[in-house]
């Protein structure tokens, strides 16, 4: 993990801005354990509104719409622990290594970010050690304690995607992308047992994107790096962006995803 000393040196957040960190069910049972890397949409006050128009900061570029209601009902119903990042991805993005290009980002799907514009570096370390870091240290330090004491272990990353790119026309028509990159096991199989559970859903893997060691950070290192098996959730916005699809996709992927998780157990050692 990139570090950068002497935090007291660097400081972004100021009294009244939220901790990065959430943790929701923290001493959970289950052999799953949640995260939620794009669940906020909050803005440290020194930043602003990053000179956007307020009504930017609702759309997908901003947050993964419905993610964190998702997260909690899943959280809820798997007595799962999960952790949420409450800062807008245009902030920092939480799920890309400090040298990803869209870490930081200057455009999002036809948006321009004027704060991001040139941004030093020394801002640039701010973000990432007073919000990206304190996130992943905490992921770290939870999954470790769980391995240390034997017992079954998976990695789920929750997240959503636009069914329509404004900037390019592509459209997103399936309901449901598992994604995974090195090891595909919980990924398959979860996809084995929501299909079976949902056979009116469109599931796809890999998609809209791939996993890989730039366009994302907590598979790669969270996952692959511990052996873990995981996979990362993407559904599609439209269908989570109230209540009411929130409860329905907490409870269509719950099921499915213990089935999952129960039928690799034991499978976490070097596969």
């Amino acid at each position: 993990m990139l570090r950068f000393a002497d935090r007291d040196t660097t400081r972004l957040l100021q009294a009244g801005d939220p901790d990065p960190v959430e943790w929701i069910n923290s001493n959970g049972h289950s052999s799953i354990f949640l995260t939620c890397e794009h669940a906020g949409r909050t803005v440290p006050a020194a930043l602003g509104d990053l000179g956007i128009p307020t009504a930017e900061m609702d759309r997908h570029i901003a947050y993964d719409v419905g993610a964190e209601a998702l997260s909690r009902g899943l959280s809820e119903r798997l007595d799962a622990s999960l952790v949420l990042q409450r800062y807008s991805r245009l902030v920092i993005d939480c799920n890309r290594p400090f040298e990803a290009r869209d870490c930081f980002v200057t455009e999002s799907d036809g948006t321009i970010i004027p704060v991001n514009a040139d941004i030093a570096d020394l801002e640039r370390r701010r973000r990432y050690v007073e919000i990206h870091q304190p996130l992943h240290e905490a992921i770290a330090v939870a999954l470790d304690q769980r391995l240390a004491s034997g017992k079954p272990l998976f990695l789920v990353s929750v997240h959503s995607f636009t069914p329509l790119m404004r900037a390019t026309g592509a459209v997103r028509d399936f309901e449901l992308g598992l994604l995974y990159n090195r090891d595909p096991r919980l990924a398959e199989r979860l996809a084995e047992t929501f299909r079976a559970a949902n056979p009116e859903m469109t599931v796809r893997l890999n998609a809209p994107y791939q996993v890989n060691d730039i366009s994302d950070y907590t598979i790669p290192v969270h996952g692959e790096r511990r052996g873990i098996a995981h996979v990362l959730i993407e559904v599609r916005n439209d269908l989570i962006n109230d209540a009411r699809g929130q409860e329905d996709w907490a409870d269509r992927l719950a099921g499915p995803l213990r089935l999952a998780a129960e039928s690799l157990e034991g499978l976490n050692d070097g596969r």
